[in-house]
């Protein structure tokens, strides 16, 4: 058989092709097996029959899963479901303000056009520039002035407190829809209001279910308000700050596991909800709406 100078050189292209695809392959499972192994080793440690925070092995000699137990039953010193309950509240209502908060004022951004329009947009780009962590001190002073400080509505106004600034992203997916959309409904009589609820938001699901998570997770990550608003409230505490005193000085090698076994707690509920809905998530970030 006698191969052609075109045939050869699709046959090169062809393993080249199949020689980048298995590099490309090694290097994806490289990365996640170096991305699972933290996993891995927080799992062991949360099974772990020994105590203390170092241990020269890996693989533990004994497994239980009474550090998961006494999380819930050994609640003298450190109240673990008090405290996932505190942060799932704070969550849940910082999630639905921010949410709302975030859309109104992409969509307000996105839709309307009106005197000062531009300069609020660089006005609020500069001020997201700066961390959050910079006005605690001044927060912290502020509510205790209105009577709030060590209180779990201090922790829900503070999340949702910045959730204007947040707009980016939500004003770029809303800028993909069809302004015709709008046109249409307010030809028929709708108000700008009706437009929002009834067409915008339907037609933007994937926007607000990626505003919503990352609303969601941030006061189940946050240590730096929290600690400075709830002080020594210890009943008031967030996981983020309760696991913290778990790995202090004095708590660390009676109750390392216990640590790692709440952090896999933690982890669990948010994890199974970002599989769950992550083809929305991607889709709010790349901006999944048809455009016209």
């Amino acid at each position: 058989m006698i191969v052609t100078g075109t045939q050869k050189k699709s046959l090169g292209i062809k393993a080249r092709s199949r020689i980048a695809n298995t590099a490309i392959y090694i290097i994806l499972t490289v990365l996640a097996i170096v991305w699972l192994l933290p996993i891995a080793w927080l799992i062991m440690s949360s099974l772990r029959e020994e105590a203390g925070a170092y241990t020269s092995y890996v693989i533990p000699k004994g497994f239980t899963f009474a550090n998961y137990t006494k999380l819930f039953t050994d609640t003298t010193l450190f109240n673990f479901p008090r405290w996932f309950m505190n942060t799932l509240v704070v969550a849940v209502l910082s999630c639905v303000i921010s949410t709302f908060l975030s859309l109104m004022v992409a969509y307000t951004f996105s839709r309307i056009r009106f005197r000062m329009r531009k300069a609020m947009l660089n006005v609020i780009l500069v001020l997201g520039m700066f961390p959050g962590f910079m006005s605690m001190i001044a927060i912290y002073h502020i509510l205790k002035a209105l009577g709030l400080s060590q209180q779990l509505a201090a922790l829900v106004m503070v999340y949702s407190g910045g959730a204007a600034l947040q707009y980016y992203i939500a004003k770029g997916f809303f800028d993909t829809i069809p302004k015709s959309l709008d046109e249409a409904a307010l030809i028929d009589g709708a108000t700008k209001n009706d437009v929002f609820w009834r067409i915008i938001l339907p037609n933007s699901r994937p926007i607000v279910i990626y505003t919503a998570i990352t609303t969601f997770i941030a006061p189940w990550v946050d240590f730096i308000f929290v600690s400075i608003i709830m002080k020594d409230n210890y009943d008031n505490f967030t996981v983020a700050l309760g696991l913290y005193r778990m790995i202090e000085r004095e708590n660390i090698h009676n109750y390392f596991t216990q640590f790692c076994a709440a952090a896999v707690i933690v982890a669990i509920p948010i994890t199974l909800l970002f599989i769950k809905i992550q083809k929305y998530y991607v889709e709010g970030v790349t901006g999944g709406a048809v455009k016209g």
